[in-house]
């Protein structure tokens, strides 16, 4: 027969006054089927631990972790289509030449004109839950690259 090792143990008594804490202690003790002693140690050393665990009724902790979790992806998602767009932004403009009329105030509030067209249009979309614009929701060979009537 193999003999256990002698477990430490110290008598601490301590008084509560708070029912939500008595009665989560009791929840607690009953959950992990221990003495309400065993269970007000378990927590406090989780308490007394740096990083504590949470309980597994702890939803808002895990809420909150998987918050963080979402933010951090769309973070580096964000960088990520940030990057894309300015590398993009960088090859168009390096195989588009400058011409006269690219100073020319008309042109330049008609491209303004069509920038926040399109912008509110995005918006709009993003709104109203669509993800495809609706001259876009035709089969690919109607389409074609013929020029607007």
């Amino acid at each position: 027969m193999t003999r256990r090792a002698p477990v430490q143990t110290a008598r601490v008594q301590v008084y509560l006054n708070d029912p939500k804490v008595i009665s989560s202690l009791g929840r607690e003790a009953r959950a992990g089927k221990v003495s309400v002693s065993q269970a007000a140690g378990h927590a406090l050393a989780r308490g007394l631990q740096s990083s504590p665990r949470a309980d597994p009724e702890d939803r808002l902790l895990a809420l909150e972790q998987a918050l963080k979790g979402h933010m951090r992806t769309t973070a580096r998602d964000m960088q990520i289509i940030q990057e894309l767009l300015v590398e993009l932004a960088r090859a168009f403009f390096l195989r588009l030449p400058d011409g006269v009329a690219d100073h020319d105030p008309t042109v330049l509030a008609a491209v303004e004109r069509r920038i926040e067209q399109m912008l509110d249009d995005t918006a709009a979309r993003i709104v109203s839950g669509r993800t495809v614009p609706e001259d876009d929701r035709r089969r690919p060979d109607d389409r074609s690259f013929r020029p607007a009537d």
